[in-house]
């Protein structure tokens, strides 16, 4: 499915960025780098991820996925993942004000950290989950109901502005690899995993396919 091959390389991108975003929260936090380089990460975040790649996301995967798949949309996983995007979208409100401030205060330099952290790697952790999870089997779930394919659409000028501007922040500020993150496929990689969401086959499987996994068990 195109749409589904589309948002797996937007996440390329994005995953890039989130470990540039790091780089350039560090050097700043060692009195070095452009401060007016946060407006093009904010810019980046917002535009291409939030308008752009969650928008689609939301708006035409997820929807399809309760309203053609007959997938719950109130709870599981469309739900969780939703949540994220918006608590996402709040790390982001408070990162806005610091990315491009002085950092003179220690209070500003101890949460621009804290959050660019906590924002990386939720982000990571959600990346992992759509694309080991959420992506291959809403794809097949959709297959069963006859959808075999979703529309898209173009770049705005301000979300294809967002993403030229990071091409530029990557060769600027290289992707920071961060060891303490734990990424990996399946469920458990979710933030939701066990909080507001039991996983994909607590959420999402029939009964066949329960009786089908205890049969190969049997077996």
């Amino acid at each position: 499915m195109k749409l589904i091959d589309d948002l797996r390389a937007e996440h390329d991108l994005i995953d890039q960025m989130l470990g540039s975003l790091r780089t350039f929260v560090k050097v700043r936090l060692e009195g070095r780098g452009n401060p007016a380089d946060g407006a093009r990460f904010m810019g980046f975040f917002r535009h291409y991820a939030g308008d752009f790649h969650h928008h689609k996301e939301e708006e035409v995967l997820f929807k399809a996925l309760a309203e053609r798949a007959e997938l719950p949309a109130d709870r599981g996983p469309i739900a969780a993942l939703t949540e994220e995007h918006r608590r996402m979208a709040g790390l982001l409100d408070g990162l806005e004000g610091l990315l491009g401030s002085a950092l003179a205060a220690d209070e500003d330099r101890v949460q621009v950290e804290a959050l660019a952290v906590d924002y990386s790697r939720s982000l990571w952790r959600h990346i992992d989950a759509e694309n080991s999870v959420l992506y291959p089997q809403g794809e097949e779930r959709l297959r069963r109901f006859h959808v075999r394919e979703l529309p898209s659409r173009p770049m705005t000028e301000a979300e294809a502005a967002a993403r030229e501007g990071a091409l530029a922040l990557l060769k600027a500020y290289p992707p920071l690899h961060d060891a303490e993150v734990h990424r990996g496929d399946g469920c458990v990689a979710c933030p939701s995993f066990g909080t507001t969401c039991e996983g994909l086959e607590y959420e999402w499987w029939t009964e066949l396919e329960w009786e089908e996994a205890e049969e190969r068990r049997d077996d």
